[in-house]
Order: structure tokens, then C-alpha cells, then sequence
């Protein structure tokens, strides 16, 4: 029986806490029970939808798995890497251990040619590829894995917003909740491994906060 994956991530673009990425590998036959359960992409389900989804997806696949690459491995891998080389490795690593047939790979909003051709550099798997934007909304394998990112993303992040006693959001520059947690997180040197200093977000809040400093005198 030919085997499926589909790859999927959460937190690409958040500026606290980890880059969650997952796989869900299924029969192919399966597909249908994944679309009966009404898995779609993860942003298209409440909260609660997905909370409801996650074990139920966990029992149908053949094997998942779960990969986190917090902050300050992020912010060290950036140094050398871009973003979707990180993503790619990731991958890379995600179909090294999956071992599938077929994997549909939800890919960023670059050349998805260009994209598959990195991610092979970062595998050895004999998997056939197939790179798509906006997988997740196609294919119901990537849904799946949007899923179980998603989830296993809100729950980093509500352990997160535990830790610090702060209410940081969803994390992304986008939720000023979470750019205030940054600015309190600076000025009082605390819970900065939850942070990605390579972010733009976090360089403009150390400027702005150097220029303060220097206008004090």
C-alpha cells in the first residue's frame, strides 16, 4: 500500500517561541477518513476544532511526527542559513525518519522548484516530492500536519505566556501583545531564549531603545 505524507509548519513567521513543523504519514486509501473526521487547514478551524481534531488525526495516520526548533536555535541557524533553508532542513529531517512513498510538503511563498531543490539537499530519502503553496488548503495530508503544528504550537506558547506571567499572545510582530512581552522582556533581561533577535521586530525594538538611552543625556 503506497504511502502519504504531507508536511506541514506553525510559527514561521512568529518573533517568540519555536518554529513547529509536523508530518503525518498515512495509507493512501486513508485520505477519506481524514476528509470524513472535516480536516482542513488549521487556520480554517477554531481552536477547539483542531484541540478536537489533533488526537482523532493521531489515530488514523500510520506514523506522525513533531519537530520544534526553538528560538535561539533559530536565531543561531540564521547566522549561516535564511529561514527556508532552516525550514528545509527540517524537512530533510522530517522525511529521513517518515520514509514515505509520496510527500506533499506545503511550501513558503518562493519558487516551489527552488524550494524542493533544498530540501533534497537535506535528505537522503528515495520519497517522491511534491512542493505546493498553500498545500494545506489542497491537500488534506498537509491539513493533517497544519493540525498537529498548530496545536502543538498554541500549547508552546501557553506554556510561554505561563512561565513569564505575561499574556504574550499569539507571538507573532502582528499581536502588540506579544511585541510588549519583547520590550518587557529587554528592559528587564529576563525569558529572552523565548525570543528570535534575528527578527526585524526585535533589532527596531534594541534601536529604538538605544536612541531613548542616548537622548537621556
Amino acid at each position: 500500500m503506497a504511502t502519504l505524507l504531507g508536511i506541514d509548519e506553525a510559527g514561521r513567521g512568529a518573533v517568540l517561541g519555536p518554529l513547529v513543523l509536523a508530518g503525518v504519514k498515512i495509507d493512501k486509501k486513508d485520505e477519506s477518513k481524514l476528509k470524513t473526521l472535516g480536516v482542513k487547514d488549521s487556520k480554517l478551524l477554531s481552536r477547539k476544532q483542531r484541540e478536537i481534531l489533533y488526537p482523532k488525526v493521531k489515530e488514523i495516520a500510520k506514523d506522525y511526527v513533531v519537530v520544534k526548533v526553538p528560538a535561539k536555535e533559530i536565531d543561531e541557524l540564521r547566522e549561516r542559513i535564511n529561514l527556508n533553508k532552516i525550514e528545509a532542513m527540517k524537512i530533510g529531517e522530517i522525511l529521513n525518519v517518515m520514509k514515505a512513498d509520496h510527500a506533499i510538503i506545503d511550501a513558503p511563498q518562493v519558487s516551489t522548484d527552488k524550494f524542493k531543490a533544498i530540501v533534497k539537499s537535506y535528505t537522503n530519502a528515495k520519497t517522491k516530492l511534491q512542493c505546493e503553496n498553500y498545500a494545506d488548503m489542497n491537500h488534506v495530508t498537509c491539513a493533517a500536519a497544519s493540525i498537529l503544528a498548530k496545536v502543538e504550537r498554541d500549547w508552546e506558547v501557553d506554556a510561554i505566556t505561563k512561565e513569564v506571567n505575561f499574556d504574550v499572545g499569539v507571538g507573532y510582530p502582528s499581536d502588540e501583545r506579544a511585541v510588549n512581552f519583547v520590550k518587557k522582556a529587554l528592559k528587564e533581561k529576563k525569558f529572552l531564549e523565548h525570543i528570535r533577535f534575528s527578527w526585524v521586530t526585535v533589532s527596531d525594538i534594541i534601536e529604538q531603545k538605544e536612541q531613548r538611552s542616548l537622548s537621556d543625556f
